[in-house]
Order: structure tokens, then sequence, then C-alpha cells
């Protein structure tokens, strides 16, 4: 790289720092830290779930089935549209009906503390592996682009994320995921047309590209495979404690409704603008084989983009999949504080439990350091890790779905259908194909592991409605005294929006500045660089609270 993609880099990372540390005054209490005030824009929570679900799969693994299969790439993560729509309909606002800051809240109230603790415990013990597995990958694009040590990139990464997110909360992992999604989106724009003109246009990419490149199912990537995706998925985007955070700090039931369709509709329109660039690189260069595939998506922006946008190119990919990380953080802080240290300390002044949540913050994300510096030493372990990840998401996330929707399921039977699923799917995963040789593939293991809690919740129901029984765990949810709003809280919401949308519109109006000096010294693509910085800032002018209550 040249020294200018060095130099655009660092100041891109700062800018991102200053961003997040700009909430540090917002975090005041539980709700303004780990909810964002409880009424964050249903736009801005939307684009962050986009982000969220960012991780450097977009780039490498999806990257590189792109490169080598074609077509298949873009249909497989049209089923997170599918999902997207699913949740918004049906499972967002539900969770934010609930009234809850947290999952292991709602499954407090709702379940028993039995429950809650075991299922916090196991998640934040998942959500450890997780991000560190997340934040090796960023560590590593870092490591193969600039050749700094790997530790170095991975402690130097880990502690820019962590500031910034103990410090601000949950506004700061916001905004910053809504940076990130504006930036990546306006550098792919770029590389797009000047891939395909290096690709001599469009027709003979149709014409030089491999027999089976557009065709909807490829390789192992099957119709089965494709549909056990979105159902995974469904429940997963449902789910999953970090994203659920997203539906309840937006105002009420229609603003989740809004996030989950937002999140839909984003992902039905950009796998075909994500992708197209690996493919295109096919044509270009179809040498790569094996691994080299997963450094497709590099490659091209190497190949095509200007001196200095590939810098922040890279910038928006190391932040975006670092955007998995700064949201896991929250979620486990969040978790520890809301929903272990209140329940031992329930009358802890706000002083103390703010000191605790940031406290936990910094401790869990040096945590996720540790986690990702044994990474290279664990070897095959970080894969059964990931594994299990896989066969457990829908036995941990499914049933706490499923128990917001039903009368009859109780604290013993919902713990009890999630014990026997993961019991199931580990025993296909790790023991039959190495006793009885019995191994299933990718779309049966996908199915099993979403279809067997939904056969067990079933189950029960079905049996609870003969006996016409309800839950005693039901009713004193549904009986319990809701926490009502404010109109105090309802103004500190109101002015932590204005103050985000300020802060975003001056870090857009910074970045496209930025990205029209790099047009104006660039040699190649000067002009439609230029016009893309020139974008952000309008945008940055219209999107200023002062534009907006002007109008």
């Amino acid at each position: 790289m040249h020294n200018l993609d060095y130099i655009v880099i660092i100041l891109f990372s700062v800018l991102i720092v200053m961003a997040g540390l700009s909430f540090r005054h917002s975090g005041s209490d539980m709700k303004s830290y780990f909810a964002a005030g409880g009424a964050v824009p249903w736009s801005i929570s939307g684009l962050s779930l986009f982000m969220s679900f960012f991780s450097a799969g977009t780039f490498v693994v999806w990257g590189s089935i792109a490169y080598e299969y074609g077509l298949v790439a873009i249909v497989i993560q049209l089923t997170m549209a599918a999902a997207g729509f699913l949740v918004g309909g049906i499972i967002a606002p539900r969770w934010r009906k609930t009234g809850v800051l947290t999952v292991a809240e709602f499954i407090r109230l709702r379940l028993g503390d039995r429950i809650q603790q075991f299922y916090t415990y196991l998640i934040l013990l998942l959500s450890l592996a997780y991000t560190g597995a997340f934040l090796y990958p960023v560590a590593k694009i870092v490591n193969v682009s600039t050749g700094f040590s790997i530790n170095a990139c991975i402690v130097l990464l880990g502690v820019l994320i962590l500031i910034y997110t103990a410090v601000g909360g949950l506004w700061a992992v916001i905004i910053t995921d809504v940076l990130q999604f504006v930036i990546l989106t306006a550098a792919v724009l770029i590389v797009v047309p000047l891939a395909i003109k290096m690709a001599d246009g469009l027709p003979r990419f149709l014409e030089q590209a491999p027999e089976t490149f557009f065709s909807l199912t490829n390789g192992e990537y099957t119709f089965g495979f494709i549909l056990a995706f979105m159902i995974y998925n469904t429940i997963f985007i449902g789910g999953n404690w970090a994203y659920v955070q997203r539906y309840t700090s937006v105002k009420n039931e229609r603003s989740a409704r809004k996030v989950g369709y937002l999140f839909g509709g984003l992902y039905l329109i950009s796998p075909l603008i994500w992708m197209l660039p690996p493919m295109l690189y096919r044509v270009i260069n179809p040498e790569l084989s094996g691994l080299e595939n997963e450094g497709a998506y590099l490659l091209i922006c190497k190949a095509v983009l200007p001196v200095g946008m590939l810098g922040l190119m890279l910038g928006g990919m190391i932040f975006a999949t670092a955007s998995s990380v700064n949201t896991t953080l929250n979620l486990s802080a969040a978790v520890l504080t809301n929903d272990l240290y209140k329940i031992f300390r329930p009358n802890a002044s706000n002083a103390q439990t703010m000191k605790v949540a940031r406290w936990s913050t910094i401790l869990f994300g040096l945590g996720t350091i540790g986690v990702a510096l044994l990474v290279p030493a664990a070897g095959g372990i970080v894969e059964v890790v990931l594994s299990v990840g896989a066969v457990t998401g829908c036995s941990l996330y499914g049933p706490p779905i499923w128990a917001m929707f039903s009368k009859r399921h109780t604290g013993r039977s919902i713990l009890a259908c999630t014990l026997i699923a993961l019991g199931i799917n580990v025993f296909f995963k790790f023991i039959t194909p190495y006793t009885i040789g019995l191994s299933l593939d990718r779309a049966q293991e996908m199915l099993a592991g979403a279809l067997i809690p939904f056969i067990l919740l079933a189950g029960y129901e079905l049996w609870a409605y003969s006996r016409g029984q309800i839950s005693a765990d039901y009713l004193a949810f549904a009986n319990r005294k809701k926490t009502v709003t404010t109109a105090a809280e309802e103004a500190a919401s109101g002015q932590q929006n204005k103050y985000g949308l300020k802060v975003l519109a001056v870090m857009l109006g910074l970045i496209g500045l930025l990205i029209m000096g790099l047009g104006a010294i660039a040699t190649d693509a000067r002009w439609l660089v230029m016009l893309m910085g020139a974008c952000l800032l309008a945008l940055s002018v219209w999107m200023h609270p002062n534009t907006l209550q002007r109008k």
C-alpha cells in the first residue's frame, strides 16, 4: 500500500474513535447507556443492525463464494432479506412490547431467575469466544495488508474498540455503525464501475464467466441449504441478544417493526452491489484457487481503487467487522450489569451501577483481546468453537422467542427444550461421525439445528393445550407492573437523538471532505471519487439537526 493509504486509515480510525468518545456524557444511566435512551430513530437503529450483522465474512467468506460460484452468493444473502422482513413483521415488535432492556431481563421476568442464570452464563461464555473470533479476522486484515505483527494488531484494535464502547455506550456503537455503513457503501459504489471497466464491460463479463456462474444453486449450496439458512437467520436475527437491543432501544413497536423492515430492504439491494466486485474479478483474474479465493475482494479493491481510497476502504472493512465486536461488548456489559449485578445489589446507586457498567465493558473487552491472541495457538479448537456456535444458535435463541408468544410454556419446559435440542445437535455433530460414521451435510446440519428446537417447543405447546394448561410463569409476567417512561426521560431521549444526529452529520461531512481531497489528487477516477465525496458532504448538511429544524 501507498503511504497515503496508511495516513487515511489513521485519520479514519481517529474519526471513528472521536465519534464514539463524543457520547461520553450521554450514558448517565442504565437506559441511556444500554438502550440509548430508549428512543433511537428507527432508521439509525436499522442501519446499526445491518452493520452489526457484518463481519469479515462479508468480504472474505462471501467474497470467496462469489468469486468461485458466482450468483449463488447473492441468492444466499437474499435469505437474510427474507429473514429481516419476517423479524420485522413478527418478532421485533413483540420484543419492544415486552418493555425490557435485554433478553436476559425478559428471561428472568418470564421464565424465572434460575433459567435466566443458565442462559446468561452460557451466552456470555459463547459471546466471549464469538467476539474473540470476530476480532481476530479484523486484525488479520490489517496484518496481511500492512505486514504489522498480528498480536500488535489485535491489541491495538481491541483497545480502540474498547475505549469508545466503554465510554459512549450504545449510542457510540450505533453512530459508529452508521458511519461505517455510509463510508463502505460510498467506497463500493466507486469500486463497482471501476471493476466493470477493468473487466472490459458487462457484456464481456457475461460472456467470459464460467458456465454455471449464474446458476441459482451451485456446488454444496443447494436449495435445501438456502432454505435452512433462511430459517436459521430468522431465528438468529430475531433472537441474538446483541441484535435484540436494536428492537428494544427504539420508541415503540411500530419503530421496532421498521428496524426489521429496513434490515430486510438493505439485504434485498446490497448483495448485488457488494458481491459484484469479486464476481467481476473472476473474469479479470481467474487464476485464484483454494484459500486464495478469500483474498478476491481485497485484490479487486487494490487493483482499481485510487491511492488513498484503498486505505479508506480497508478502514471501513476493519471497523465494519469491528461492529460485531463492539455490539457484543455492549450487550455483555448490559447483561453483567442489568441482569447479574442489580440482582445481587438491588439498592445500588445510579453512580455505582454506571461504574460497574463501564468496568464490565472493559473487563469483557480485555477477555476478548485475550481470546483473539490465543486463536493462532488454538488451531482446530477455534473451528470447534465456531461449529458449536452454529449448532447451538437456534437452540439458544429460539426458545426465548417462542416464550414471548406462548401462554403455556413454563421456565422448566423452555429449559428442557433447550437442553434436549442442544444434546441432539451436539450428538449428531461430534459423536455420530466418529462412532457410526453418520455425518450430516451442510443443509441437513442447519435444518436439524433449526427444526429440532421447533419440534420440541411445538410438541410441548400442543400437549399443554390439550390439557388446557396456562403457565403460572406467563400469568406472573403478564400481570407485572411495567415501567412507564416519564416526560423527563422522553425529553432526555429527544436531546440524545438530536445530539446523535449532529455528531453523525459532522463526521460524515469530515469524511466527505476527506474523500473529495483524495479525489482532487487522484490520477484515475478523479471525478467519480470527488462526486462521491460531494454526495456525503451534501448528506451531512441535509441531516444536520439545524437543517431539519429549519424544515
